[in-house]
């Protein structure tokens, strides 16, 4: 794993002041980042829900931001595999454990729910890693796009199925050339 990339927990982000906030636009939509004093707290797409609970701008702007924006912008323009950003999402002990595996996916790779699960000791424990996949607060910088289905398919995703596509092919993982219309899943070529 990546030098800066542990993953944190602290008391949730509750006070306007104890978080700063900055949308960026990207190839994949506009992201709204957020941190606190601690690091980069969240990565959210446009379409989240989570997006509400943050205002448009805050009067703190941690310097995390900026490494967030930089590194994100070298991500999308292809000169850059991996982040070194101080990270503080929010989340269960078991939320973390799962974020902290999604951290040690390669770049250009993918792996299943059930492969973290097993990771994780309990092979059964897939739809649990499933949904704190789902609650992830740091897309594409814990890169929750990489998981898969068992069967190689796409699965949901909270920036919407083209834009996981897109970071995947972005990445060089092999999928497929487009998104079947009678179908909201993708089947990988292996």
């Amino acid at each position: 794993m990546e030098e800066g990339l542990e993953i944190e927990s602290s008391s949730l982000l509750s006070a306007a002041d104890q978080f700063s906030v900055r949308t960026i636009d990207s190839p994949v939509g506009m992201l709204k980042l957020v941190a606190d004093n601690l690091g980069l707290a969240g990565v959210y797409f446009e379409s989240s829900k989570s997006v509400e609970r943050f205002p448009e701008k805050t009067q703190a702007q941690y310097a995390v931001l900026d490494i967030a924006e930089q590194q994100l912008s070298e991500y999308f323009n292809g000169t850059r595999k991996a982040f070194d950003i101080p990270l503080n999402p929010q989340g269960t002990e078991f939320q973390q454990s799962v974020w902290q595996l999604l951290s040690e996916i390669p770049f250009g790779q993918t792996t299943s729910y059930g492969r973290l699960a097993a990771a994780l000791g309990d092979a059964n424990k897939s739809r649990a890693v499933g949904l704190a996949n789902g609650s992830n607060p740091i897309s594409i910088v814990v890169p929750c796009h990489r998981v898969i289905g068992a069967d190689g398919s796409l699965t949901g995703f909270g920036g919407g199925l083209p834009n996981k596509q897109w970071l995947l092919v972005h990445e060089g993982a092999r999928v497929a050339a487009r998104i079947a219309p009678t179908s909201t899943q993708i089947s990988l070529p292996f």
